[in-house]
């Protein structure tokens, strides 16, 4: 499994950022896919998962309302849209797969080296 993330960088507080993140090397769309963050001396953190088909969505409490993922009709590449973006949001970003439906951080099962999101105050 290949995941190609891109979209991170830096924003002062309250402005917005979207990740992109493309998947390869499984067939069809039958898995899947999200982000997890992980902040210096802090444990990974879930923040969102979309099913394989796009109809379900499942979100982190601490970024439930401003941020929202999505998933490109065609193809295997999902979108995390972030609104609102606080200095509590800064960390690296990975992007991962696992099954058919993923709801938390244990179900992703490949990532990818990650992306910095960094919130200025």
């Amino acid at each position: 499994v290949q995941l190609q993330a891109s979209g991170g960088g830096s924003v002062q507080a309250g402005g917005s950022l979207r990740l992109s993140c493309a998947a390869s090397g499984r067939p069809g769309r039958t898995y899947g896919m999200g982000w997890f963050r992980q902040a210096p001396g802090e444990e990974p953190e879930f923040v969102a998962a979309i099913s394989w088909s796009g109809g379900s969505t499942y979100y982190g409490d601490s970024v439930k309302g401003r941020f929202t993922i999505s998933r490109a009709s065609v193809g295997n590449t999902v979108y995390l849209q972030m609104h609102n973006l606080r200095p509590e949001d800064t960390a690296i970003y990975y992007c991962a797969t696992g099954g058919l439906v993923i709801a938390q951080l244990s179900e992703f099962e490949y990532w990818d080296q990650g992306t910095q999101v960094t919130v200025s105050s």
